[in-house]
Parts: structure tokens; sequence; C-alpha cells
């Protein structure tokens, strides 16, 4: 039962709102006590309208059973008074006697009658519930099946019979169903009055509450991982010694924890990307001049040592370096700073041809594959900086991974989207670097090709990553060993567009393989 109970309880629908639970309970403790005060009324109505037929049978006596003994339309010598009469009972007065547990006489008073008693009609169960009467004197509720609820009492008679009179239950089942009826309806009124008053009561008691959930649902939503960031106003304190106003003012004291230190990390990122965007300027002129000095050297006629050529060479190869380093942290702090690119047609198919021709000039021991449209694919956007991300991300397959390694470069369109892809089947992505992949100075070292020696600055992909967002659009990493691709997805807007060719017109942008010997 315990079980059924449970699973019944369970299956109940449970207010999920700290508003629904607390107007939900509100009417729950009122039905209770409404309940509780009903059943009350009606259990001390009951009882005192019981009370009253059983006084009303003490005052009548055994006389009405005992005239049954002399016939029920005759005086009887018990007593000798006129209570004896049957015909001056109350309608409905019951009346019988029982000798030796067996009903001999039995009677009701009939409304309407001029010989008021009148045999009542019993079958074997109500024989049986009279004689299991106790002859104690006392009022005892028994339910004749012809007659209904009666309130009998039983008392020993002179000639050892016992003398059964009974008074009917109904008046009192009348009016303890009809205070039932009137508290259901009653308490029903006052439940549902108080359920929308409740709610409306609750609704403006938790109205503080609902302002602190609205300021931090505003808060969750604001994008507080970069950048500066403006927090919503704070919670109104209006009552600060409540549970609730206890609750703004924690909240209010930990937003502006947070944007005191959201403003400190801006300034921070601020003066960070200040100082990179000047240092990367200033650093572009000495560095060019120490690359300028030793070629400058290098071309001196006169005899130098191998060793002396060597170190000269050296320094212009690192200045070189050096210099596109340099470059780099530029773009990327002119990115970080919002610098708008350029907006011009770009033909991302003919940018495809010269990057992947780019690319297999400088690694002629990977095999080269395009996927392109039939027709050139043009977007909107900086036609260099679209060129520096398919650069560095072929650059990328070129250096990370081993020679023999089939890189493929696809460009297809939903005409919503262009979806560039750069896959290969080399060794992989490190899972160790994975996650920050497109973060500055992420290097992979030698681990995905071990001949590569001369290795990057690591910010080859952070440009990509940069370049592909100031365009609005997104770069992934996907794949693993033997399967990494490189997705870049630009938005079209109404700037993607098909070329003027007609479909198969010129052979390079028909969708065709190309073997390492073979040209773009």
């Amino acid at each position: 039962m315990s079980r059924v109970f449970r699973a019944v309880v369970r299956r109940l629908p449970t207010p999920r709102t700290l508003r629904a639970r607390l107007t939900t309970g509100l009417v729950v403790l009122l039905a209770l006590s409404c309940a509780a005060v009903g059943v009350a009324a009606v259990v001390e109505l009951n009882g005192f309208l019981t009370g009253r037929l059983d006084q009303q049978l003490r005052d009548l006596g055994p006389r009405f059973p005992a005239s049954l003994e002399h016939g029920p339309d005759r005086p009887s010598d018990h007593d000798g008074d006129e209570y004896g009469d049957t015909r001056k009972q109350s309608a409905g007065t019951f009346g019988a006697r029982l000798v030796g547990a067996s009903v001999t006489n039995a009677a009701v008073v009939r409304p309407g009658s001029d010989t008021a008693g009148l045999t009542a009609p019993l079958d074997t169960q109500d024989r049986r519930s009279l004689a299991a009467v106790p002859a104690d004197g006392a009022g005892h509720s028994v339910r004749l099946s012809s007659l209904g609820g009666y309130r009998l009492m039983a008392v020993k008679g002179m000639d050892g019979d016992v003398l059964v009179t009974g008074v009917p239950l109904e008046p009192v089942e009348s009016a303890v169903h009809r205070l039932e009826w009137v508290a259901a309806a009653v308490f029903g009124a006052a439940l549902a009055a108080t359920g929308v008053a409740g709610a409306v009561w609750v609704r403006w008691s938790l109205r503080p509450l609902s302002r602190v959930a609205a300021t931090a649902t505003r808060v969750s939503e604001l994008p507080l991982a970069s950048g500066e960031v403006a927090l919503p106003p704070r919670v109104p304190e209006n009552e600060p010694r409540s549970e609730v106003g206890r609750v703004a003012t924690a909240v209010n004291r930990m937003l502006g924890h947070v944007e005191d230190a959201l403003t400190k990390r801006h300034a921070s990122e601020e003066r960070l990307r200040v100082f990179a965007a000047d240092a990367s300027h200033e650093l572009r002129t000495p560095v060019a001049s120490v690359r300028g000095h030793a070629e400058l050297a290098l071309l001196h006629p006169g005899p130098v040592p191998a060793e002396v050529a060597r170190a000269l060479e050296r320094i212009a190869a690192e200045s070189a370096r050096m210099g596109e380093m340099v470059d780099d942290l530029l773009l990327l702090a002119r990115l970080d700073a919002g610098r708008p690119l350029e907006r011009r047609p770009v033909d991302l198919t003919r940018l495809v041809l010269d990057s992947v021709s780019d690319a297999r000039a400088a690694g002629p021991g990977h095999r080269w594959t395009m996927e392109l449209a039939e027709e050139p694919l043009i977007v909107q956007g900086d036609a260099h900086r679209l060129h520096q991300v398919l650069a560095n991300l072929l650059a990328n397959a070129r250096l990370h991974t081993p020679e023999g390694t089939h890189v493929t470069v696809s460009l297809v369109t939903d005409t919503t989207t262009a979806v560039l892809g750069v896959h290969d089947d080399g060794p992989g992505v490190p899972d160790a670097i994975r996650p920050g992949v497109f973060e500055r100075f992420t290097r992979a070292d030698h681990r995905r090709r071990p001949d590569n020696h001369g290795g990057g600055a690591g910010l080859g992909l952070s440009i990509v990553a940069a370049v592909t967002q100031a365009h609005g659009g997104s770069v992934e990493l996907t794949g693993g060993a033997g399967s990494t691709t490189f997705t870049v997805r630009l938005p079209a807007g109404r700037g993607l567009s098909f070329g003027p060719g007609r479909r198969g017109e010129t052979a390079p942008f028909g969708r065709r393989r190309h073997d390492p010997n073979d040209g773009p």
C-alpha cells in the first residue's frame, strides 16, 4: 500500500517555481485546516444530535414495545398511563419485543394513520441486528433494511423479555449531510479565493527576488570572456533586513566585484594590446635594418671567411623570420583593437588556386589535391588577409606532416556560407595542444614531423582564427591521427555570388584532382 501511495505521489505534478510552491503550500495548508475544521464540526454535530436522540429514547422508555404484547391498538396495563398507547407515539417510532433472542413483535408508527402501530417488516438480517443490540439502556445505531437508520435502546422487561425502542436517524443524517455540503461549498470557495489571492500576494512579495533573478539572467547572457563588459543596473535594495533584501545586497556586492575585475582585466588587455602593437611597430625598423646590413655584408666583394659568411646568413634568415613574427604580432594587435578590414569582392576560387600552387612549389614532396566548384566563388572580404588564412593553413599542413602526405583543399557553398576545408592524412594534431591550437604561441614542436627543424612562432593558426572572426566567420579543427581537417566558414550574406563564367568553361574551376607534378 505504501509503495502504491509513493508511486501516486511521484506521479503528481510538482511545482517548479518558488512562487508556485509557496502558493501551493499555502492552499494545501488551508485545505488541511478546512478539512480539520469541517471534520470536527461534522463529528460534533453528529454527536450532539445523536445525544439528543438518546435523551429522547430515555424519555420514551420501553412503554411502546411493552404495549406490543397486548396488541398495537389497545392501551397496555404497563404503568397505567397514556404512553403505552401506540397512537400517542411520534411518527417513525420503532418498537420490538424479543424473547430468547427472537423477535416476537415489531411495529413502527406510521404518519397519518389512525391506528399508528403497524407491524414492521423485518428480514432475517434485521432480526439478527435487533438481537445483537445489548440490553444496557444505551443508544446504538442500527440500519434496518426496510426502515433505514435507527437509534435503538434495549432494556430488559419484567417477563424476562427484551424491549427495544428506536427513533429514526434520518433527521440527524440530514442535518449532518447538509452541514457537509455547506462546509464543502464554503471551504471550496475559500480555497479558490485564497489560491487567487495567495498567488497575487506571493507574486507581489517575490518581486524583489524576481528582479534579482532577472539581473542574474542578464549577467549570464553577457559575453564575459573578453573585451569591455557593461554590467546591468544593480538590484534595488528596498528591504535590506529581509531575506530577499540580503540576497539582493549580496548579488549587488558580487556584481561590483565582478565589474571591478572585468574592468581591470580589460584595462590590462588594452595595455598589453597597445604594448604589442607599439612594440611590433617599433621593432619593424631595427629588424629590417639588421636584415639589410646582414644582406649588405654578404654582398661584400672581398673575401669573407666561411664562418663569418655563415653567421651573416643566419643573421639574415633570423632577421627575416623575426620580421614576419613582428608583422604577425602587429596584425593580431590590430585585429584585437577591432580595426575594420577591407570589404571588396574576393574570388575565393582564385585564392585557392594561387595558394595551392605556392604550397606545391614549397612542398613538392606532398600530394596536393583541390576540390572546387565548377564556377568561381566570390565573397566580400579582405583579399590579402584571406590569402594569408589559406597560406597559413597550407603551411601548417606542409610543415607539420611528413613528405608523401596527401593534402586536400576543398571549397564549397550552401548558398549562405562559404566552406573552405584543408584536410591531410598526416599524424594529426597532438591531443595535448588540440584545445588551444588556435591560441597564440601554441606550437606542436617536432611531434607531427620529425624533420621539421625550423618550426614556427605558433602564430599561424591564431592569425587564421583572428582573420576569420574579423570576417564574421569561424574555424574549427576536426579529426585525429590519419585524418585532420581545418574548416573555415565565411558568412555569405549578400556578398556570396558566382563568377560570370559558364559551367565547365574554365578547366581549373571544375572539380578535379591533381598529381604532385600537375599544375593547379
